[in-house]
């Protein structure tokens, strides 16, 4: 049997990142792994069931929702043993699913609205593994793994549409650009430069791979590496915020 599997290969990146910085700050507990496992699962069940809104091939997406959805729920139960309030990350995601689903039921998957939804529900998942070893949410926590995640996708929302759909948008090139350079000076100034050396890769491709052919391959390898390269940097400051 073929698996049916999201086609959205950047989001690989989205359910890593913010999983593993969350683990960092909060400490490693062996519950993490399940925690993990199930949280791939889970996305996988969100891919057929956001299809199921646009109400076609209904029996086919409601099998695979449930193929992945049951293991996801099984293997979640182990957190959940340890911190039962960690469900309440789970509730704060369902808003922004709901998002997701009517921007799916009306064929608008590419707007921006979405992705920063998306970006907020995968970001949440980094609160959540942190919570899961540490057992406290305050403002450090909230700025690692949390803050760091929107930002940086936010980034890679902005860069990926200037290559590929908004490529003519002059508008959005200085937007892309201008968001790029605030995120990198506002975490100089706010003393974490560190994080603010993890976000010049970004800034640095946003601005000269910018009117360059390159294919969506390429401009998916190259973020797998700054996608690398900001996971190391921002593990060295939590490490020493630690």
């Amino acid at each position: 049997m073929k698996l049916f599997l999201p086609k959205q290969h950047g989001a690989w990146a989205m359910l890593i990142l913010p999983f593993w910085l969350g683990v960092l700050k909060g400490g490693f507990v062996w519950q993490d792994i399940p925690l993990f496992v199930g949280w791939i699962l889970l996305y996988f069940a969100t891919y057929p069931m956001l299809l199921l809104f646009k109400k076609k091939k209904i029996q086919f997406y409601t099998k695979w929702t449930i193929i992945y959805l049951a293991p996801a729920l099984l293997l979640l139960l182990f957190p959940l043993l340890k911190r039962p309030s960690i469900i309440f990350f789970g509730l704060f995601m369902l808003p922004f699913f709901a998002v997701n689903a009517f921007y799916t039921a009306r064929n608008k998957d590419r707007a921006f609205m979405n992705d920063l939804s998306a970006i907020f529900a995968f970001s949440i998942a980094g609160l959540a593994s942190c919570y899961l070893g540490r057992g406290i949410v305050n403002l450090e926590t909230l700025i690692f793994p949390f803050l760091t995640s929107v930002l940086f996708f936010i980034g890679c929302t902005f860069y990926v549409k200037t290559m590929i759909r908004e490529k003519k948008n002059t508008r959005f090139k200085w937007l892309s650009w201008l968001y790029h350079l605030f995120v990198v000076a506002l975490w100089f100034m706010s003393g974490f430069w560190i994080a603010a050396i993890a976000f010049i890769p970004s800034l640095l491709r946003a601005y000269f791979f910018y009117g360059k052919k390159l294919s969506p391959l390429q401009i998916g390898v190259y973020e797998i590496i700054n996608s690398v390269i900001i996971f190391t940097i921002l593990a060295i400051q939590i490490v020493i915020l630690n």
